[in-house]
């Protein structure tokens, strides 16, 4: 570096400069451009699927869960966490309880834990992050009736060790062959929403957003680095990012299952931690300014009218932009963990089930909690001419630690955002392609051109508008939880009989903890 490269940083850092609007892509939501029209249609849709009917769907089977199971995830949650790291010595599975549910927080405790709470809170308002904490707290029940249902459901092959389990299998097992279809419909839209929704596009144009938001402000201020690609033109830092993160998931991917488990359990709690120290810092340094921040959240849950205009609409919008969002962050409903849990050596679906209701209490009502206070309590003002995603959480972070030089503020968040969405990329690969693994009944040939499908797609997703990969997201994952939640429902008193069954053999001491 340059004196004058190493002068001009120290002086940006010094004056503090503005974020730049956060976007992946430079010029791609011009009006009348192609892109902008196909952004607008799939907003139009995602309203249309995260419509009133999902949202009752989720938010009644979550209540029915709940209710049949008599309020398990709050009374077992203190188990629950022991169980979570104490695995079973003589359990059949692929990987330990504790590696499975990395796997699946490697796929939860993503984007949608700084990006996509931003994306909440700017169009619902804090408002949303109220329904955020409504969905998980039932959600956890939700949570926990998949991955009991995934192990008792799940297929093991004793000659290859290899286990398969999920949606299409209790679909299939539990609800009987005339609902095969239901399991075929899930695992297509998995397949889908693996490819093109949440487990590429929504997270490397988020990090590659990121990479661009940071390098523009401090090392490019006035956007000379730039290169023109399909008509537009981007910055070097999002290029770079897009090659650098197609070589890392394509070097992780090609090891499979056990590399994923591998990777997940050294990176999942590195980055966690690394986010809430960062996190509980910004809240410490604004602790008076906490029980104002929650009574904006709550009054802004039921009285949202600076959201979108009009109390009816904007109450709406909170709702229905904080569920989806919860879901994409905890997938809670959505049927993606379970088939990481089936991998687990377990021999008790019970135990696996508290094991992965943790996972949506760790990223939501821990993680996502963090993002919204800090949010909240910066009182950021954002919208569509203002910042969005990562821009938004960058800047409520440099309000909220003033004793830190903001290029340190936003390295470090940049930092968290890269591994949260690294680690997403490969949970979602594998959960991918389990769905493409039922649906090709075992043949292997398609899901390793599928792979390098995926790969392919982590390529793409960078030159894509946020509202347009948010959105696909959105959709895909809707469509993955309509027969989900269809099947939680319909199976609900076998997931009530089993938790009863397993807690009455602990009590005559059948069971060792």
């Amino acid at each position: 570096m340059t004196n004058e490269v190493t002068d001009a940083v120290l002086q940006a850092a010094a004056d503090g400069p503005a974020l730049p609007p956060d976007a992946a892509a430079q010029g791609l939501a011009e009006t009348g451009s192609w892109l902008a029209a196909f952004t607008e249609w799939v907003d139009k849709v995602d309203n249309l699927v995260w419509g009133v009917p999902l949202i009752c769907l989720i938010l009644l089977g979550g209540i029915l869960l709940t209710f049949r199971l008599r309020g398990l995830q709050f009374l077992q949650l203190p188990r629950a966490l022991r169980y979570m790291v104490r695995n079973e010595p003589t359990g059949k599975g692929e990987v330990t309880s504790f590696a499975a549910l990395c796997t699946a927080l490697s796929a939860t405790i993503g984007t949608g834990n700084i990006v996509g709470v931003a994306t909440a809170y700017v169009m619902g308002g804090p408002g949303a992050l109220f329904w955020m904490w409504v969905a998980a707290l039932f959600g956890m029940a939700t949570k926990y009736a998949e991955g009991l249902l995934a192990v008792k459901y799940r297929d093991h092959d004793p000659l290859t060790g290899r286990t398969l389990g999920g949606p299409f299998y209790y679909i299939e097992r539990g609800m009987g062959p005339k609902w095969r279809w239901l399991a075929k419909a899930f695992a297509a839209f998995g397949t889908l929403g693996g490819l093109l929704g949440i487990g590429t596009f929504a997270q490397v144009n988020s990090i590659c957003g990121a990479f661009n938001t940071f390098f523009q402000t401090w090392f490019d201020p006035k956007k000379v680095d730039q290169v023109v690609l399909f008509g537009n033109s981007y910055s070097y830092a999002t290029v770079f990012g897009a090659i650098l993160l197609t070589v890392l998931v394509g070097l992780v991917l090609i090891g499979g299952l056990k590399r994923i488990a591998s990777v997940s359990e050294k990176v999942i709690p590195l980055m966690v931690v690394i986010y809430s120290v960062f996190t509980v810092t910004l809240l410490l340094c604004n602790l008076s300014a906490i029980p104002c921040a929650v009574g904006v959240i709550v009054k802004g849950a039921f009285h949202p009218a600076a959201a979108t205009g009009g109390i009816i609409g904007s109450f709406l919008v909170a709702v229905q932009k904080g569920v989806a969002r919860g879901i994409f962050s905890n997938e809670a409903g959505l049927g993606s963990a379970p088939i990481a849990a089936a991998a687990a050596k377990t021999n008790e679906p019970v135990r696996q089930g508290l094991v992965s209701m943790t996972g949506t209490f760790l990223d939501t009502i821990i993680v996502c909690s963090m993002t919204g206070l800090a949010l909240t309590i910066t009182g950021q003002k954002f919208g569509s001419e203002a910042l969005q995603g990562a821009s938004a959480t960058m800047q409520a972070f440099r309000e909220g630690i003033t004793f830190l030089p903001w290029i340190v503020t936003d390295f470090l968040l940049m930092s968290s955002l890269v591994l949260f969405g690294f680690t997403t990329i490969l949970g979602w690969n594998y959960y991918a392609e389990r769905c493409l693994e039922y649906l090709t009944k075992g043949n292997m040939k398609p899901v390793m051109v599928y792979r390098w499908l995926y790969i392919a797609a982590v390529f793409i997703g960078p030159y894509m508008t946020i509202s347009a990969v948010w959105g696909i997201a959105d959709i895909l994952n809707g469509f993955m939880a309509i027969p989900n939640m269809v099947a939680l429902i319909a199976l609900s008193g076998v997931v009530a009989q089993e938790t009863k069954g397993y807690f009455a053999r602990l009590a005559k001491g059948e069971i060792k903890e």
